[in-house]
């Protein structure tokens, strides 16, 4: 394993914890705001940063951004979103600490997981880890509109099956996907800096959709379908849009094993049990109202 390549996963494993710390907190905080709405972001802003608690998970979120565009900066995309993919499980075990429960079947699965997964993923890296081409700036341009586009679409569909929660977590993390891919290319330098805009443009977007699914539902829901997508995605365009090499023979069926497992550990992890579904529905019916109204 080259210097690099162990220089991004260690910078990528800080960023997934660090992330996932945030996204407890953010949780927590915006769960017992008053209303957020997309219609009234000012408003809603205001709240948000007026909040000390939601003020420090947002720090942590910053410094995990660093790390992260440390990480994609030195290997390649789809191996530092899959130590993201894998590090739901960092999530999971905060959520249960947070709550006082112990995790249900499905979710310890998700775990196992999602470990199994990193681990894999560890021993394949003993054969090469490149960083990939640039890839084509039309089809990166398409990949993104299009990423943006099925975001809205879930969004209006979520909204009419009585799925908000779940729509806000995936289009949060689908929103998120184009910033993180726009971090990687802006990385690259010279006309690429330009992807600065989809970076701000995703993130921001991104985040503000979680906020709002946090007032819906429980952390694992939302943050957890929001990871899923927001690890998954870029995986794929790693791969698919920047070239990003896969070792041959054995190592590299064990990597494509790995990718595999994480994003099943993610999907068990972000599907609640009944028991946290009856949970996170009795808090939205408590006399605060937090979460009740319609914020989008």
């Amino acid at each position: 394993m080259s210097t690099p390549t162990a220089a991004a996963i260690g910078l990528a494993i800080a960023w997934t914890t660090l992330t996932n710390i945030a996204y407890q907190r953010q949780h927590d905080a915006a769960a017992a705001m008053p209303c957020l709405s997309m219609r009234r972001p000012i408003e809603s802003l205001r709240v948000l940063i007026g909040d000390h608690s939601w003020l420090v998970g947002f720090a942590l979120e910053a410094g995990g951004f660093a790390c992260y565009a440390g990480a994609v900066a030195l290997g390649s995309l789809a191996l530092v979103q899959s130590i993201g993919a894998g590090g739901i499980g960092v999530l999971a075990w905060l959520s249960a600490r947070v709550s006082g429960r112990r995790l249900g079947r499905r979710q310890l699965a998700g775990v196992e997981l999602s470990v199994l997964g990193l681990a894999a993923l560890g021993v394949s890296l003993a054969h090469g880890g490149g960083a990939g081409g640039h890839g084509r700036t039309a089809a990166i341009i398409v990949w993104i509109l299009v990423t943006a586009l099925v975001a809205i679409a879930v969004l209006g569909v979520g909204r009419r099956r009585g799925a908000l929660a779940i729509a806000e977590g995936v289009a949060g993390g689908l929103f998120s996907s184009i910033g993180d891919l726009s971090t990687k290319l802006a990385t690259q330098g010279g006309a690429r800096l330009a992807f600065v805009l989809t970076l701000l443009v995703g993130y921001v977007v991104g985040t503000a959709l979680l906020q709002l699914g946090y007032q819906r539902g429980a952390t694992l829901t939302v943050a957890g379908i929001g990871t899923l997508f927001t690890n998954a995605v870029p995986i794929v365009a790693g791969t698919v849009l920047l070239s990003e090499p896969v070792p041959s023979g054995a190592f590299g069926v064990l990597r494509v094993g790995a990718f595999c497992a994480v994003i099943a550990g993610a999907i068990l992890l972000a599907s609640p049990d009944r028991a946290e579904a009856l949970a996170a529905s009795s808090s939205r019916a408590g006399p605060s109202g937090a979460g009740t109204g319609q914020s989008a």
